[in-house]
């Protein structure tokens, strides 16, 4: 039996994912009967003309998944019972209230079957595979106790030095002491919000803004207050507006190439917002996670405030690695004091080898390499995105300098559910503006990842989605 798939070398999906996702999809579509033999990897690798090695791996993950059956000595079948599961095109309506997490999901379901527009993800052909492999290898022939060891409460002191460096070149004046190593910014978040927040506080978010973020808070039951977003941070006049009626704990902001608009909050806008800090007793959460893909370097808040109003939130995993989580938090000595009984009581440690393995890519000088081509090529790729879109008649939100992300509306479109459900035929996958917005209000925006911009069948959906019927009368 021949499969009824394809498979493509330049799409800069890996051949696992594709055999996965095509054989998967072949299956569903009733196309073969449970108990149906599959070609041997032998056969397979003949017919596609691809080597053994992706064959094997992605037969073995369709087993794992429960798609195929293994019979030894036999070969490989259809499965009786098939798994039972959601698909990206079987969910329903993009603005339920359990958004946040919906919208996280969507980014690990079905590999390489649908593009996803919409994603936070690096695409995996951009990583420094290489580098990557060669700093795991060089910690487990060097340090083979932090592969069972945890990591010291406060993290990783060499990486920790090397994170204070970074955070110097930023104006940002803080001693090792003074930063807490996380297991990625959410950790670093939801150690804020236990240390800082009670249920029933009130706290002021930026709209749109990070999805997780709002769930996170929600988990916590506190009482958001959404700020609208400008093209130059947090709306001044509906902030001190909502001043008068609200006494906020905290505010939360992603103030470099915020997700999802890409804007960066301009320097009057920082020091306004710093004065009503003083002014109304507030904390400032400054989340930067997004600092490495900037090359210009731009005062932040902390860099204004010196700590003093403002915890400090940063990352590596949004550029080194997904898996490697490295996230961070630097405050004042009391602060991170704190904090580190939280980490403790909630997860004992981080993870030695992690940490290990990210300073050894620091210290070599392959992650700053690295990051020199992601800016490149996402600079590229914002470029090429925002031409593609004002040429099939998109509104942008604001023409991002760097960055991932792209915040972009059809004119005549009111809601973006109707985006979601004109790239499912395409094989893509956007999320709607709802997602990110506190109480999934609707909205006519999606956010667009740049890296995914120039694939045919982005810029299909982009002229499909311009192309839609506006409102009736």
């Amino acid at each position: 039996m021949r499969l009824d798939i394809q498979l493509d070398r330049d799409n800069g999906v890996p051949l696992t994912e594709q055999i996965v996702s095509g054989v998967t999809t072949w299956i569903r579509s009733r196309a073969a009967h449970p108990g149906s033999k599959l070609p041997s990897i032998r056969q397979f690798s003949a017919d596609f003309g691809v080597s053994r090695f992706p064959v094997i791996e992605a037969y073995d993950r369709l087993v794992s998944l429960g798609y195929v059956d293994s019979r030894h000595g036999s070969g490989f079948y259809v499965a009786e019972r098939q798994p039972v599961g959601l698909t990206c095109q079987g969910t329903s309506d993009p603005r339920r209230a359990e958004g946040e997490s919906e919208h996280l999901l969507q980014q690990f379901n079905q590999p390489g079957e649908t593009l996803k527009l919409g994603s936070g993800f690096i695409p995996e052909a951009w990583r420094d595979m290489d580098s990557l492999a060669q700093a795991i290898r060089h910690v487990s022939r060097t340090d083979p106790a932090s592969m069972i060891d945890y990591a010291t409460p406060l993290g990783n002191l060499t990486l920790r030095e090397h994170l204070q460096s970074r955070i110097g070149q930023l104006g940002i004046q803080a001693d090792a002491a003074q930063i807490l190593i996380t297991n990625g910014a959410s950790q670093a978040l939801d150690l804020l919000m236990r240390y800082m927040l009670k249920a029933g506080d009130t706290i002021f978010v930026e709209d749109p803004g990070y999805y997780n973020l709002y769930g996170l808070l929600k988990l916590h039951g506190v009482k958001l207050i959404g700020i609208p977003r400008t093209h130059s941070g947090p709306d001044l006049e509906v902030m001190q507006a909502q001043l008068k009626l609200h006494r906020p704990k905290l505010l939360f902001i992603n103030t470099v190439f915020h997700n999802p608009t890409g804007t960066t909050v301009a320097p009057p806008v920082a020091f306004r917002l710093l004065q009503l800090a003083r002014e109304h007793g507030f904390k400032i959460i400054e989340d930067d996670i997004y600092a490495d893909f900037q090359s210009d370097v731009t005062d932040r808040l902390a860099t204004l405030d010196q700590l003093e109003h403002v915890i400090y939130v940063g990352g590596l995993s949004k550029t080194l690695s997904s898996s490697l989580r490295i996230g961070y938090i630097v405050a004042s000595h009391a602060i991170i004091k704190d904090l580190v009984d939280i980490k403790m009581l909630t997860s004992i440690g981080g993870s030695r080898f992690v940490e290990a393995v990210a300073v050894s890519l620091l210290e070599r000088g392959a992650y700053r390499k690295y990051l020199d081509r992601l800016r490149r090529r996402m600079r590229d790729a914002l470029g090429s995105t925002i031409q593609t879109l004002e040429d099939a008649g998109w509104e942008l939100f604001e023409k991002p300098v760097g960055g991932k992300f792209v915040w972009a509306r059809v004119p005549h479109v009111e809601d973006a559910g109707r985006l979601v459900q004109c790239g499912i035929p395409l094989g893509v996958t956007v999320v709607p503006g709802s997602y990110f917005r506190p109480n999934t209000e609707v909205s006519p925006w999606i956010r667009i990842h740049a890296a995914f911009g120039n694939d045919p069948r982005a810029q299909a959906f982009f002229h499909a989605a311009a192309a839609l019927p506006g409102p009736i009368g």
